[in-house]
């Protein structure tokens, strides 16, 4: 592992003196494309150095044990060298974690989709409470939030819907949310009292940028019809909704949200493409090594990865063994505590691997 951070090291200098150059200077790309780098690796560095600077002074304290000294005398380097390891163990720790290779999309928007699954009303009721879980965790996180596309049942719940999260770092903290959430509770369209258990299926994507995916017109094509309410109430009387099919996969997404079809277009087209991207991420996910597969950011998304159990005001999430008590903290938004036990999981599962390998 140190003999990859003395690389880093190496490249940090190298990165300095070039944009000291003169020539990178008055080339604007060159320079930019330095600064990118300079500022990423800079963090590893950093605590390199930070790690270096400290193991000599462990050394060097250790070394002065071995000499006669009085017993305060003593007593002061063994607290010195306590210090040091201690510092040294920490700055081991976070260079092993600076050490993942970092996930390109980890700073992106989120376009996340709740479905109901098995279960019913009961199930697009869920899906609902999913939903706004997931809006105020990002308003507790300063995000904005859009819906894009839903397709409502009339009491609170939701078939499907889909809403964009705008924030820096949306993507790297939501994306464990991907899977099957099962709930169990007594319906509210339940009059005897029996508990039901019903699923929702979570998908979290990154936006992705206008470059990263091209759609051939030829490979879709646009249907508009007249945007309908709850129980197929007319929303407006022009035919503003778009359902628009991408040929080749199959794919199809409709949004009717927007009194405007060119908005409606526009949403549904930015949903494809991100749908596209997230097909093709699936695709290399599926050819990576069973290490890679076992990591909690890229399972299945089929597998059951979280139940909420309201008798008992409990969440678990099966991936990690984790369970919380918190139940409507975490229903308003709470996920934070959650979120923080997943990717310190994974963080784990990947420092294991960057030893293996």
């Amino acid at each position: 592992m140190y003999d990859r951070l003395s690389v880093f090291e190496d490249r940090y200098v190298e990165l300095e003196k070039q944009m000291m150059d003169v020539n990178v200077i008055n080339d604007s790309e060159k320079l930019q494309s330095a600064a990118i780098e300079h500022a990423e690796i800079e963090p590893i560095v950093k605590a390199y150095r930070k790690y270096k600077t400290t193991k000599e002074e462990l050394e060097e304290n250790k070394s002065l044990f071995d000499e006669k000294l009085d017993s305060e005398m003593r007593d002061l380097v063994k607290e010195e060298i306590k210090e040091a390891e201690s510092a040294l163990e920490e700055l081991e720790n976070e260079l092993k974690i600076l050490l993942i290779p970092k996930d390109k999309n980890d700073d992106k928007n989120v376009i996340l989709e709740v479905r109901g699954g098995a279960g019913g009303d009961e199930a697009a009721l869920f899906a609902g409470t999913l939903l706004r879980q997931y809006i105020h965790y990002a308003d507790s996180k300063g995000w904005k939030s859009e819906m894009l596309s839903s397709n409502e049942i009339g009491i609170g719940g939701y078939k499907e819907a889909i809403i964009m999260i705008r924030g820096k770092g949306a993507f790297s903290r939501l994306k464990y949310e991907s899977g099957v959430h099962r709930v169990q509770r007594v319906p509210e369209t339940e009059s005897s009292g029996r508990i039901h258990t019903s699923t929702a299926t979570v998908i979290v994507m990154p936006e992705i940028d206008e470059i990263e995916v091209n759609v051939n017109p030829n490979d879709i094509r646009v249907d508009v019809f007249r945007s309908s309410g709850n129980g197929g109430q007319s929303v407006n009387t022009t035919d503003s909704a778009v359902r628009i099919t991408h040929i080749p996969t199959g794919i199809v997404v409709s949004c009717q949200d927007e009194k405007s079809q060119l908005k409606n277009k526009d949403k549904a087209m930015k949903i494809l493409k991100t749908k596209l991207y997230d097909l093709e991420l699936s695709k290399q996910n599926d050819e990576v090594s069973q290490e890679k597969k076992s990591q909690i950011g890229s399972g299945d998304r089929s597998e059951r990865i979280r139940t909420y159990n309201y008798p008992q005001g409990r969440v678990t999430d099966h991936r990690i063994n984790y369970t919380s008590h918190r139940i409507e903290e975490i229903n308003n938004g709470g996920l934070d505590d959650l979120i923080d036990a997943l990717t310190a999981a994974d963080q784990a599962s990947a420092i294991e691997n960057l030893q293996n390998n």
